[in-house]
């Protein structure tokens, strides 16, 4: 097993500013790609905050323009706060590097912690972080309110939710049994070395993200551990079996590029 350490930055009354983080991050990154340090993951809370990856839309952004802050890391637009785990695992990893790979690692270490929790997690295909699955289409419960003969979001890619009502925001989506994201992730490698990371859903006011798309995602949403267990769970209970898997994982992972078996002609 590789050393792998844990620094803890800040939580509640010591959340930390997501521009303090970033440059903590790039020191750390600096520093684990000249062997100064061993591979480590900040772990922290940040007060709230957008930020948007690379591949955020213009439309996807918040409407009534509450500012954002464009990061260098993978994926879209986000929102991090209050009852919210982040960390941000800066690991060196060796080459040729591959960057799936350390995203199924971080994946497999958040299924593993939900799962402790008794709550049941997957992957979507095509769609990075840890899900809870829906119900099929037609188990899902009809809306209160005006219903229409088809969800508009089925036959246009660009719907735009938040235009449809409150039903079809992006916190709601628990309720519509639609799949939702409990753990968001974007990361980046360079030099070699990780950065960014994930953002587990502990206990955060959910509505944040109905101001944008979360994850440029249309026909999903967003939950908590709370909101699936049906009680209050902290940050200060979660951190722990967090730091436990995310050592198993990381810390024993073979970092070798994965084999890709290409299928025969």
């Amino acid at each position: 097993m590789s050393e792998f350490r844990f620094v803890r930055m800040g939580f509640g009354a010591d959340m930390v500013e997501y521009q303090v983080a970033w440059d903590e991050q790039r020191s750390v990154h600096a520093a684990r790609f000249a062997d100064e340090v061993p591979d480590t993951c900040l772990l922290l809370e940040h007060p709230a905050v957008y930020t948007a990856g690379r591949r955020t839309a213009p439309e996807e952004r918040p409407l009534d323009g509450t500012p954002v802050i464009d990061v260098d890391r993978g994926g879209k637009i986000t929102w991090h706060g209050p009852g919210q785990l982040v960390g941000y695992p800066i690991q060196k990893l060796p080459r040729p590097v591959d960057v799936v790979a350390h995203l199924r690692r971080l994946e497999d270490a958040m299924i593993a912690v939900c799962a402790e929790f008794g709550i049941e997690t997957s992957r979507v295909e095509g769609r990075a972080g840890v899900w809870v699955l829906g119900d099929p289409v037609e188990q899902r419960p009809e809306l209160g309110g005006l219903t229409l003969d088809f969800d508009p979001r089925a036959a246009d890619p660009e719907f735009d939710p938040r235009l449809d009502g409150p039903q079809y925001a992006p916190s709601n989506a628990g309720q519509r049994r639609e799949d939702r994201k409990i753990c968001a992730m974007g990361i980046r490698v360079a030099k070699g070395v990780t950065m960014h990371g994930f953002a587990l859903n502990v206990n955060p006011d959910t509505s944040k993200f109905d101001k944008i798309i979360p994850c440029g995602i249309r026909d999903a949403g967003v939950t908590s551990l709370s909101y699936e267990l049906g009680r209050e769970v902290t940050i200060e209970e979660v951190l722990p079996v967090a730091e436990k898997h995310l050592a198993a994982v990381l810390g024993n992972a073979d970092l070798r590029p994965r084999v890709v078996e290409k299928a025969p002609a």
